[in-house]
């Protein structure tokens, strides 16, 4: 790692420290040791800094809001425990009590009746059987006095007591507590009866009085049903997310501590909280070994890439810094959606939705965000990263961005109406989440040259600006050595076509097409395509002086790339696109000439070494051919077939494909792929006449 070692130093390049470093699985120990650290101190210090530590009956020092939506169970209750007080007691009027009573009343006036009607009944003998037989324990005076009282004033007193006095009375109901109170009304209508004798009305009284009871009871189970009914029509109070919950100055109550806790901004104490920074780092812990497992089952090449590795955890980091800074403007504002699209640009869309899911659970915890933002941030992160899959040009970035930005607006509407938010709110959220997903898209841009430059990452953008003619070492090929560049531009357009036949990567390729023989610019005229006359300069010098010369537009070409600053990508398929083959003419030239015995086979290769992917594979195949295609004599589809098949049947006999991960089934569906590009240039053409330009001209 070129950073590494300029960190180090040059003088500790061969220390045991350095080699020691050097060791992937060393550099990627103390990456995940690092980040594991800068994570959990993130998150730790976030939740911890967003508690706050009260007591009943300090005085707040700042104004206190709710970080989220919460229940006020005080006033809840409050309003629930009014509207059931609000109900009246529901009654229910036994008329068994009435039937008992008026039957006792019926039995006395019955009895005196009969007894009056035997003209010889012993009067002791009837009142010591009333007083033992009915219960309205009257005095013995009362009951002789109605023993002889004549029939008609005793029928009188009974219609009075039944029929005037108990079924009206009763019929509507006594309470337990109203009894006294009727029986003053019951006095009242006594007398107010004119037609009766008054010691007749006075013991007609204190016969109600003693047997009147109460017949109206309370209906318990229908006043708790109708109490329940009226509580639970009573909605929650809501403390809304930024509503104040204590302002500064006030003093803390009971209730405001139970909101604070309820908010989830309470410390239990002001010292070291252990069970957060325990929870904190066991989520850092979980969250990765979740990463971690996705890559170890579905994308190794990514974990064993240590710059990979490295970018993934300054961008997971960076993102929650920034979302973290910007969120006390609006949660809305959180630019997950950038980490997203960088994520996928750089290293893969795949992990970029899972990574974005993390950090949005990750932001959701140390915000106390509620579902509505981390669900938003989930959504745009997610149509980001899909988004910039095949984003080649800037300006595709800025697209996906405004598609987040009507994304992030759709899910602030969604939401905004099923939490019954009011227009305002949801027209000013959905400005910030417009907001949002251009910041993103802007972020997302602006950082790319400092991924590309600083981790040598190649992306397609910095592909394309590479493929653009006005690339300053491109347009030094193609003015100071135009058959070279031609001869690139065709080798691209072989090897694009083939590459997107076998997947691999064809903007990889045409760009690498393109910058394969710019170690040629060196000295353009000692190769044949830029040798626009007879003269070769070969002919002048020996084999072995031709053959470093040839062969050293390998190291010059490289020597270029870095000073162009050419990505290392790039930089393999110069490297390796000749590996270590042989160059035959000149050392058939030599075998040819003098001394031959002294010819060493070894002395007439490229150093190599050998293409090592297929990218690579792809440009020495690509460039043989072309080369020899060129060649031909009166070139027709048979020979060029044959051709084609003939050199990729060498490279693969001479071992050159040996290293790359290419097929036998491949190298066909590059054959044809490369055929169907060369019949359309060496395509039959129709021979024009000969014609006479003066006659065009009208003879003149």
């Amino acid at each position: 790692m070129p950073l590494i070692n300029k960190i180090i130093g040059e003088k500790y390049k061969n220390s045991k420290l350095h080699n020691l470093f050097n060791k992937t699985l060393v550099r990627q120990a103390i990456i995940y040791i690092v980040f594991t650290v800068l994570l959990s101190i993130i998150v730790v210090s976030n939740i911890m800094s967003a508690k706050i530590v009260l007591k009943p009956g300090e005085i707040a020092v700042e104004n206190i809001r709710a970080t989220k939506e919460i229940v006020d169970e005080e006033a809840t209750n409050r309003l629930k425990e009014e509207a059931m007080n609000e109900i009246e007691p529901v009654y229910e009027v036994n008329p068994a009590v009435s039937v008992k009573i008026k039957n006792q009343i019926k039995g006395l006036f019955k009895y005196i009746y009969d007894f009056k009607q035997e003209a010889e009944g012993d009067q002791a003998l009837a009142i010591d059987y009333l007083k033992n037989n009915f219960e309205f324990k009257l005095t013995d005076n009362n009951y002789k006095t109605l023993l002889n009282e004549d029939i008609e004033v005793l029928k009188k007193l009974e219609n009075y007591i039944v029929y005037d006095i108990i079924n009206p009375f009763m019929a509507l109901g006594i309470k337990e507590e109203e009894l006294e109170y009727e029986k003053e009304n019951i006095s009242k209508v006594f007398n107010s009866l004119d037609d009766l004798p008054s010691d007749i009305k006075i013991i007609g009284q204190d016969i109600v009085h003693k047997t009147l009871k109460p017949n109206k009871f309370l209906d318990f189970e229908t006043t708790q049903s109708k109490r329940q009914e009226a509580s639970e029509s009573i909605d929650p109070v809501i403390i809304k997310e930024g509503a104040l919950i204590v302002s500064k100055g006030e003093k803390i109550t009971q209730k405001t501590l139970d909101l604070v806790k309820k908010a989830g901004i309470l410390r239990a104490n002001d010292g070291t909280d252990i069970k957060l920074i325990a929870g904190g780092f066991l989520l850092v812990l979980i969250f990765q070994a979740i990463i971690i497992g996705y890559l170890f089952v579905l994308d190794k090449d990514i974990l064993k890439n240590t710059k990979k590795i490295t970018i993934l955890a300054i961008i997971i980091l960076g993102a929650l810094i920034i979302s973290k800074a910007i969120y006390n403007i609006s949660p809305y504002l959180m630019p997950i959606s950038a980490a997203a699209m960088l994520i996928s640009i750089l290293i893969n869309p795949k992990l970029s939705v899972l990574i974005n899911f993390i950090i949005s659970i990750l932001l959701g915890v140390i915000t106390g965000n509620d579902i509505n933002v981390v669900t938003m941030c989930i959504i745009g992160g997610t149509v980001g990263a899909i988004g910039v899959v095949y984003a080649n040009q800037r300006h595709n970035i800025f697209l996906t961005g405004l598609l987040i930005s009507l994304v992030n607006v759709i899910s602030i509407i969604t939401f905004g109406l099923i939490g019954d938010l009011g227009y305002t709110d949801i027209i000013k959220d959905s400005i910030y989440g417009i907001i949002n997903g251009v910041f993103s898209a802007v972020l997302t841009i602006g950082s790319l040259p400092f991924w590309e430059g600083v981790f040598s990452v190649v992306t397609p953008l910095k592909l394309l600006e590479l493929s653009n003619p006005n690339n300053p070492l491109l347009k030094k090929l193609l003015l100071e050595a135009p058959g070279t560049y031609h001869h690139s531009i065709i080798v691209g357009n072989l090897a694009e076509n083939a590459a997107e036949a076998i997947n691999c990567n064809p903007l990889v390729v045409r760009v690498g097409a393109y910058y394969h023989d710019i170690g040629k610019l060196k000295r353009p005229y000692f190769f044949k395509e830029n040798q626009l006359g007879s003269d070769n300069p070969h002919d002048k010098i020996n084999p072995s002086l031709s053959t470093l010369i040839i062969t050293s537009h390998i190291k010059d070409g490289i020597e270029l790339a870095q000073k162009y600053k050419i990505p290392n990508v790039i930089k393999d398929i110069i490297q390796e696109h000749h590996g270590d083959t042989l160059v035959a003419f000149f050392y058939h030239k030599a075998m040819n000439g003098e001394n031959p015995d002294l010819v060493q086979e070894d002395s007439f290769r490229y150093s190599g070494p050998k293409p090592q992917s297929k990218e690579a594979a792809l440009i020495m195949i690509a460039d043989s051919v072309e080369a020899a295609v060129r060649s031909i004599q009166q070139p027709t589809k048979g020979k060029i077939e044959a051709l084609v098949r003939q050199i990729i049947k060498s490279k693969l006999d001479d071992g050159q494909l040996d290293e790359c991960d290419l097929t036998l089934k491949d190298l066909n569906i590059i054959a044809n792929s490369f055929l169907n590009v060369l019949f359309g240039i060496f395509h039959e053409r129709i021979e024009y006449p000969k014609l006479n330009l003066k006659e065009l001209k009208g003879g003149n």
